[in-house]
C-alpha cells in the first residue's frame, strides 16, 4: 500500500511542480505564477505531497498585505493549489490545505485569502463573509479569508506583483 506524505517544497521540486500546475490547470499561467512568485522571493509556505516518490500536489501560500489605516498588515494568499487529474478526489487538495494551515499558524500568521470555488473552501474555514469588507481587484463571492488570529476586517489588499505579471500574460 502506498503513502501519502506532505513536506515542504525545495529547489529539487521545481521541474516537478510545474509539471502538477500544468496538468491540473491544463496549461501554463499557474505554473508561471509559481515560479514568479518563489523567484520574487513572495513564497510563504509551499508544500508538496508525494505519492510512492512522485509529486502529486502543491500548494503555495504568498505574501498578501491588507492596507488599513495607512498601516500595512502582513498576510497570506494561497494560490495556486494542484493536484494531479489522476489523484482527484483522493483528499490529496485538503490533506494539503490541512497542514499548510498548520504551519501557517505556528509561524504567526492570522489572515488567509484564496479565490476559490466557495462549495470546496469552505470545508477549510474560509469565507465570502469574512473577505466582504475586503477591497479587491477580485472582489467576488469566491473571494474568501479565515482568521487565526487578531486580523484586519477590512483594508484593500495588495496582492504580490507576481500576480498582476500572471494575470497580464
Amino acid at each position: 500500500m502506498s503513502m501519502m506524505s506532505i513536506r515542504a517544497a525545495t529547489p529539487r521540486d521545481r521541474e516537478a511542480i510545474r509539471l502538477v500546475e500544468e496538468h491540473a490547470f491544463g496549461q501554463q499561467a499557474e505554473a508561471g505564477l509559481v515560479d514568479a512568485l518563489v523567484t520574487g522571493g513572495d513564497a510563504v509556505a509551499e508544500l508538496v505531497a508525494e505519492e510512492d516518490g512522485q509529486v502529486v500536489g502543491h500548494i503555495l501560500f504568498s505574501r498578501l498585505f491588507v492596507q488599513s489605516s495607512g498601516k500595512n498588515y502582513a498576510a497570506v494568499a494561497l494560490a495556486p493549489l494542484a493536484v494531479e487529474p489522476s489523484f482527484h478526489g483522493s483528499g490529496i487538495g485538503g490533506a494539503l490545505i490541512r497542514e499548510a494551515h498548520i504551519r501557517l499558524r505556528d509561524a504567526g500568521e492570522t489572515l488567509a485569502v484564496v479565490l476559490g470555488d466557495p462549495a470546496y473552501y469552505s470545508r477549510f474555514g474560509y469565507s465570502h463573509a469574512r473577505a466582504d469588507k475586503f477591497e479587491s481587484e477580485y472582489q467576488s463571492e469566491a473571494l474568501q479569508a479565515l482568521a487565526w488570529g487578531d486580523a484586519p476586517e477590512a483594508g484593500r489588499l495588495v496582492y504580490a506583483s507576481a500576480f498582476g505579471s500572471a494575470l497580464a500574460a
